[in-house]
């Protein structure tokens, strides 16, 4: 069940913040106008951004000091576009590769699970979920981890799920693997909003 202020959060910012606001109840809930109830005014440009820079921080659990230097370090990389070296910042996290691969069903239980030292990241055990990983880097489920009840019955949860085709996850051998750089795939998300928003 969803709590009351992630029930709050998505009716303000939208259903692409948390995986549990995704559904048609919050669909029906949402679309309502209570009796009284007022339509939003429409938004200024910077009210705009604000909400989707919001949206980022919640959708991917980090604080305003993270997401500021993501776009920091993003706005300082020559090459590619800035928006797409910041939303490789954001997915490149070992929390969100985690819960790419499937094996957690938001990315707050995969911070957790980061947290409890429940993965091995290159045969050394990682407890920073934002610790970045890069093309090549093999994840793995810590041995004394195997048998924790998180990871009951991994190989059906995991069996019908297709991970983004940056990452790979081999049940059998309990390990996945990071295979390219991360594309954007998150249409919900306006990354350019975020960065106009920082360079005021």
């Amino acid at each position: 069940m969803i709590s009351k202020p992630k029930f709050k959060i998505c009716r303000r910012l939208g259903p692409g913040v948390y995986d549990k606001c995704q559904t048609s109840k919050f669909s029906t809930a949402s679309g309502k106008f209570g009796p009284g109830s007022r339509r939003p005014k429409a938004l200024s440009e910077y009210g705009a951004q604000l909400i989707e820079k919001q949206k980022i921080r919640f959708s991917y659990g980090v604080t305003e000091r993270q997401l500021s230097n993501y776009v920091k370090k993003a706005s300082h990389i020559k090459g590619a576009g800035t928006a797409e070296k910041f939303y490789e910042a954001l997915e490149s996290r070992l929390d969100n590769a985690i819960y790419r691969m499937g094996l957690c069903n938001s990315r707050r239980a995969a911070r957790q699970m980061v947290s409890h030292g429940h993965f091995i990241v290159n045969n050394h055990k990682v407890t920073i979920p934002s610790y970045e990983v890069k093309i090549g880097d093999i994840i793995k489920i810590r041995e004394g981890s195997k048998t924790k009840k998180i990871f009951d019955n991994l190989a059906d949860r995991v069996k019908d799920y297709t991970a983004p085709t940056w990452l790979s996850f081999d049940a059998t051998k309990m390990e996945g693997k990071v295979l390219a750089k991360p594309k954007n795939i998150e249409t919900f998300l306006d990354l350019n909003a975020v960065l106009e928003f920082y360079s005021r």
